[in-house]
């Protein structure tokens, strides 16, 4: 039976709307894929940034971490540099202070006399020489003469062996210091230097760390060690 008109017509409408509906299909399975495919960019171009931005800021948290521990570094030598400055200060005050209390007693002359006395005995017993020279201030000869005059038969007695002095009269010792002699042997080689400054020099050193003791404490860095 031959197909008419109609009929081929119709296979015709059949056959478009077939190729349409997959053209469609088609259509909808390519966007679907490519929106999977621009999910799947997205979120790992997301993930990338993601990371650098946690890289950058973990990298800041660490320089600013640095940049404060180098402050509180600066900060506790500042701070370690004004106590040890503070404690000079008064430790040299102190010894100002003994310094003016030995020229009290220079200025004293019965204790000045008998502290000569002492001074000078010292010296003899510290060189232990046959003949010694004494350099004093010049304002302090005639005490001097009288502390060497004065020593001269204890030292003797207590050696068993003479001893001549003499009193240097052309050096003196600076009439700016607080007092006491220098003592040497025959040729000037040793000297035992009793000036009531180098006495308090001598017994600061050895003292100092009582004194550093009981003005700051056993440990008084210990704060700054840590």
């Amino acid at each position: 039976m031959a197909l008419t008109d109609a009929d081929v017509q119709k296979q015709i409408r059949q056959m478009v709307a077939f190729i349409d509906q997959e053209a469609k299909e088609k259509i909808e399975e390519i966007d679907a894929k490519a929106e999977e495919e621009f999910n799947i960019e997205k979120g790992r171009l997301v993930q990338t940034q993601r990371v650098k931005i946690m890289a950058f800021y973990e990298k800041k948290e660490k320089q600013i971490e640095q940049h404060k521990k180098i402050q509180m570094s600066n900060l506790a030598n500042q701070a370690r540099l004004k106590v040890l400055k503070a404690r000079d200060e008064m430790i040299t005050d102190l010894l100002n202070e003994a310094r003016q209390r030995l020229a009290e007693i220079a200025g004293d002359p019965a204790r000045y006399s008998a502290l000569l006395e002492g001074l000078v005995l010292q010296g003899f017993f510290r060189l232990l020489e046959p003949e010694v020279t004494v350099r004093c201030r010049q304002q302090d000869v005639e005490m001097v003469q009288a502390a060497v005059n004065t020593n001269i038969p204890i030292y003797k007695e207590a050696v068993k062996s003479n001893i001549v002095v003499k009193i240097d009269q052309k050096r003196f010792l600076p009439s700016e210091i607080c007092g006491g002699v220098e003592v040497y042997n025959d040729n000037g080689k040793i000297k035992v230097s009793n000036t009531l400054e180098n006495r308090i020099e001598l017994i600061a050193q050895q003292m100092m760390p009582e004194i550093r003791a009981n003005l700051f404490g056993a440990n008084p860095n210990r704060r700054f060690t840590d």
